[in-house]
């Protein structure tokens, strides 16, 4: 199978090669520090960008990879830091989805592709405002025994404000600057959180968490559920796995809701689960046309509904637009993110990485993602599971 070297933004990039197809939104604060519209500290998708969004990204907008390689070389001839050099010009040239990482920020993102990571379990992101909303968190992490949850509002960090900072600027804080040993697992950190009218402090200690991306919802004479939360490695072999225990009468959902992206290539193995072979998206670096194909063998048998909303973003989206233009699966749900943008990371003289713009993926059918998104084939804002499971009724399951 050809394509992106390792991964999309998950994909675990390799010194000086690997190409990064960087399609992703979550950012965890535990998993992974990269860029996003929401994001985790364990999420495993590189998007691309120091900024954070809530809505579909811009095109066209692309940062100069000579400027920032001259960047970073003057500013450490001047006995300046190289890699907040480059990180300016980035910022200057509108490009949302590239991004520069410090030695240790890359050396923690490779990690957390691997399906682990230092932090306390939570996921963010950036609303109206520039208000800095709690997404989701991993059950069991610091952050979830406290009685954090979704949908409460992060207002400081360590005393630091964080509305209106890059989402990846808050990740990084949450899980420690990983250029500091004092940073690492037992060193606490202070978030000032708002829930409604409710204003209070908590005080967590970092931790190492380990990912878990795919989980599998099972019940008697129902479909199957298959929730993928991010591509990290590992993540297209388990949903392998659990599509050859689903019985072909009860069907399955597909949820990628919420999903942040990641590596390309788990994305792509997850579409062979589905299909027999064939396109699952083109994708240009610097106006060279390539594509990515499945592996034969997938089961094209079981019915299929797919579940996205305005939080699939990058690899999510590659994954929902392939089975719904191969006439594989009902998409249901909302419009996704948009993010359809080519990352290919390089390093600067100062051992910083560069992760910059070259070009933009698109469906089989030739559709651009970027800006855009995947328009699902039945609108459903709320109840969307509930109308995934009518939608497999009348594909002749038992839902």
């Amino acid at each position: 199978m050809s394509g992106p070297c390792s991964y999309d933004r998950p994909r675990r990039i390799r010194r000086g090669a690997a190409l990064t197809l960087i399609f992703a939104g979550v950012l965890a604060a535990g998993v992974a520090t990269g860029t996003w519209g929401e994001r985790a500290e364990g999420a495993v998708e590189r998007t691309g960008a120091g900024t954070t969004v809530t809505g579909a990204a811009p095109t066209g907008r692309t940062a100069d990879r000579a400027a920032v390689e001259r960047a970073a070389a003057q500013a450490m001839e001047d006995g300046k830091s190289g890699s907040e050099a480059a990180a300016d010009v980035v910022s200057r040239s509108g490009d949302r989805w590239s991004t520069i990482y410090t030695p240790g920020e890359f050396k923690d993102f490779e990690q957390q592709l691997d399906g682990s990571y230092v932090g306390v379990g939570l996921w963010v992101r950036q609303g109206s405002g520039g208000r800095i909303q709690v997404s989701r968190l991993q059950p069991g992490s610091p952050a979830a025994r406290t009685g954090i949850a979704a949908g409460d509002l992060l207002r400081a960090i360590d005393g630091l404000a964080v509305q209106g900072r890059p989402v990846t600027d808050i990740v990084s804080r949450l899980r420690g600057d990983a250029r500091r040993p004092a940073a690492g697992v037992g060193t606490p950190v202070k978030l000032d959180l708002q829930r409604g009218p409710r204003h209070w402090t908590v005080t967590l200690r970092r931790t190492r968490l380990s990912t878990q991306n795919v989980t599998v919802d099972r019940s008697a004479g129902r479909p199957t559920r298959i929730k993928v939360a991010a591509f990290s490695q590992g993540t297209g072999e388990a949903v392998r796995r659990a599509v050859r225990r689903v019985s072909s009468h009860t069907g399955l959902l597909l949820d990628l809701r919420g999903n942040t992206g990641g590596l390309v290539t788990e994305s792509v193995a997850s579409a062979s689960a589905f299909l027999d072979g064939g396109l699952v998206a083109t994708y240009d670096v610097r106006g060279s046309q390539r594509a990515l194909y499945a592996d034969r063998g997938g089961n094209t048998r079981i019915p299929l509904v797919v579940l996205v909303d305005g939080g699939t973003m990058s690899a999510g989206e590659l994954l929902a637009g392939a089975l719904q233009d191969r006439g594989r699966a009902i998409v249901v749900g909302s419009p996704t993110f948009g993010k359809g943008s080519v990352q290919m990371p390089s390093r600067l003289p100062d051992g910083s990485v560069a992760e910059l713009t070259v070009g933009h993926y698109r469906t089989p059918s030739g559709r651009a993602v970027d800006g855009q998104g995947i328009t699902p084939d039945l609108i459903a804002e709320n109840g969307a599971e509930k109308r995934a499971r009518t939608v497999l009724s009348g594909l002749g399951t038992g839902a």
